[in-house]
């Protein structure tokens, strides 16, 4: 497909054919709404969405960009921390925001803890992170942007942080130590009350990632499963992400981020007294901030309470439990880990786990694809509940299909096998001038020979060249 620079619309488009067109386009994007896909979208169902939808529209114009302006949202955000902090053990003096998403509450609470140190350890002059191998890259986004070095830590055998590893990375100029509850990757908590403590031990501060996980877990927790204390009852826990957007069914983007008191919630702020325009404070990253998210976060935990929570929970991790159970029952597959909640992670010795995944998105299920090693992710939440029996059903056919495709799948790991020996051998970047006059193809249903390279090529700049040849193509018009 050729470049098109798509004109500026000189008169109006009737609203319906703007939808028709919004239809057609949408015909290739995944059907959510059936339950088809374990990724991206959590939905509470169209009765409680619905409610939900009316508390946006109420705010769908607003700018919460002053608070003087609309006391409404301020009083809607505080109401919405207020409730978060109860439901994460924190007492008066915890307090934060609502922001777009995890990705803002990580960099929030990243920002917070740089500025924190330049108070608290003036003699650091390039402030240092821990964090295992297994949290979430918005860190590294955080770190990127705020110019902090970071050390990357194994993870266990269980593939949880590695206590010892931690430790052993802490230096001098070491500000923060992270864990997550749990890691997206394998759904696998982090061991909160260990590093909270070492964090405590070594006067620094302690983040815990709750943002896929906040929001589910104190409800599964109360359903009768183990799960191990991951916020403020933690004692060094001194802030939290968590998405409510995620498992709190709010529209995207919704986050909150909290802090163990307000003193330490300051240095998240941003100001400048001396501009003309007047005096600028800014609580969070973005300076606009939509009214309507905030306004459909608050509506979201009011209108599901507790007991809808509960009861979302508890359908939720009964689904859980009937996949992994059909899981194990395929001799083909492995789950990753012992997951916390309900995060289902799968490789494989004996097929290729992305031809499988090449089969299941032909059968119309969408999910994530991982690497190092080779596995496929499945966020399960409460719509699955209604296709969950039609997905275990398809999971067994696709696994005996990929079976008898013995051939292809040796291709595939040649190809991996070359382009991994070749990567060693060329000098960096050749592989990815190779790929640049290769257009991606976000419609094409074979992946797995893609992945396989992509998965030889982890960590290199050929890799890095690719990806980001990749994101400027698709985020380029076309015709």
């Amino acid at each position: 497909m050729s470049k098109q620079q798509h004109t500026f619309p000189n008169k109006s488009t009737s609203v319906h054919e703007l939808l028709d067109t919004i239809k057609s386009k949408r015909t290739k994007d995944i059907d959510w709404r059936k339950g088809r896909a374990f990724c991206l979208i959590y939905h509470p169902g169209d009765e409680r969405e619905e409610g939900i939808k009316q508390i946006f529209d109420q705010y769908y114009a607003d700018n919460a960009l002053n608070p003087t302006a609309t006391p409404s949202i301020v009083e809607l955000e505080t109401e919405t921390v207020s409730m978060c902090a109860d439901l994460f053990h924190g007492d008066e003096q915890v307090c934060g925001n609502v922001t777009t998403g995890g990705t803002e509450s990580i960099l929030l609470a990243v920002k917070t803890a740089r500025d924190w140190a330049k108070q608290h350890r003036p003699h650091i002059t390039q402030p240092h992170v821990v964090i295992p191998e297994s949290a979430h890259p918005a860190f590294m986004k955080a770190f990127h942007y705020f110019n902090i070095d970071f050390t990357v830590t194994r993870t266990g055998k269980d593939f949880s942080a590695d206590i010892a590893a931690t430790e052993a990375a802490i230096a001098s100029n070491t500000i923060l130590l992270v864990g997550s509850a749990p890691a997206y990757p394998y759904g696998v908590m982090d061991p909160i009350v260990d590093i909270a403590a070492l964090a405590k031990r070594k006067n620094l501060l302690c983040h815990v990632d709750a943002c896929i996980g906040g929001f589910i877990l104190p409800f599964i927790k109360e359903s009768g499963y183990a799960i191990p204390p991951f916020d403020f009852e933690v004692d060094g826990v001194t802030s939290l992400s968590a998405d409510v957007h995620k498992y709190g069914y709010a529209p995207k983007g919704a986050s909150v981020v909290l802090y163990k008191n307000h003193e330490l919630r300051r240095f998240q702020f941003s100001l400048y007294t001396k501009w003309a325009g007047g005096i600028y404070g800014s609580p969070t990253m973005t300076g606009t901030r939509a009214g309507s998210n905030i306004a459909a976060a608050w509506g979201a935990l009011r209108s599901i309470g507790r007991e809808g929570y509960l009861e979302m929970a508890k359908a939720t991790m009964d689904t859980t439990e009937r996949i992994k159970k059909a899981i194990r029952g395929i001799d083909e597959l492995e789950i990753m880990g012992e997951t916390n909640m309900c995060i289902v992670a799968f490789k494989s010795s004996k097929i290729d786990v992305f031809m499988l995944a090449d089969v299941l998105n032909k059968k119309g299920w969408h999910f994530e694809r991982q690497q190092l090693p080779p596995t496929l992710h499945f966020t399960i939440n409460y719509i699955h509940k209604d296709v969950v029996e039609e997905f275990v059903a398809d999971l067994q056919a696709s696994v005996a299909e990929v079976r008898e495709k013995r051939l292809q799948q040796m291709g595939n790991k040649l190809q991996s096998s070359i382009v991994k020996g070749l990567s060693s051998l060329l000098p960096e970047g050749t592989i990815a001038k190779l790929q640049q006059n290769s257009k991606p193809d976000l419609d094409n249903e074979n992946k797995a020979a893609m992945y396989g390279m992509m998965g030889a090529l982890a960590g290199t700049g050929d890799l890095d060249k690719i990806v980001l040849d990749f994101l400027d193509n698709i985020y380029t018009a076309k015709s």
